[in-house]
């Protein structure tokens, strides 16, 4: 009689787990399929980016691939969603000529990007006596002569989307902004003097951006 009880009492212990196992599963799987047609209805549109200056301070080829720069960028950042924020994490911005990054990460602070709201960056890039590929220390020496350099500019880090009170895991975002950036001491067309032998240059550049 007692064996009867102790299997009766265990059987309906194993369904009770079972029936509040099924109901976490059906909870899991509505949460998620909840979360996915929030997604689906509100389609996130991802950042917008643009370079809208430059200053250089400094950009000097002191061996045949020797490299050394210093340059002032001004970023803006448009989130264009009006019910979807974006935290930015471990965003870092550099320079690269020609495929070869010629700037050390110089990193960009995390922040929180409300429903169409706009942030200004102005980070530094720099590095001092780089090494570069040989074939790109002439090219960079002949575009100094020339007055103007093409240089991409840009952002590696995450993201994460905020809808309500859900957040969603980190995205990868990758940024690039190209210019053509004028050089020399003396300000040309649109340029203005900021400092000693530093020129700012207004570019608006529309990056372009994935996530």
């Amino acid at each position: 009689m007692s064996d009867k009880k102790c299997s009766h009492h265990k059987s309906k212990k194993k369904k009770l787990i079972r029936r509040i196992c099924a109901g976490v599963l059906i909870f899991l799987f509505l949460a998620l399929l909840t979360i996915l047609i929030v997604w689906a209805v509100l389609h996130p549109k991802k950042p917008r980016f643009i370079l809208q200056d430059t200053t250089i301070f400094t950009f000097n080829v002191s061996a045949p691939n020797i490299f050394s720069t210093s340059i002032q960028t001004t970023i803006y950042a448009r989130n264009p969603n009006s019910k979807i924020g974006i935290y930015y994490d471990s965003m870092h911005v550099y320079a690269t000529y020609h495929n070869q990054q010629i700037t050390y990460y110089t990193q960009i602070p995390q922040v929180y990007q409300g429903h169409k709201d706009v942030n200004i960056w102005s980070p530094f890039v720099y590095g001092n006596n780089i090494p570069i590929a040989p074939y790109n220390g002439p090219g960079l020496s002949e575009d100094q002569q020339n007055g103007g350099v093409w240089l991409d500019f840009k952002i590696d880090g995450r993201v994460k989307w905020k809808v309500g009170s859900i957040t969603t895991g980190h995205y990868h975002l990758h940024v690039t902004c190209s210019a053509y950036v004028p050089l020399g001491d003396r300000p040309g067309y649109g340029g203005v003097m900021v400092g000693n032998n530093a020129v700012k240059y207004q570019l608006a550049r529309d990056c372009s951006v994935s996530v």
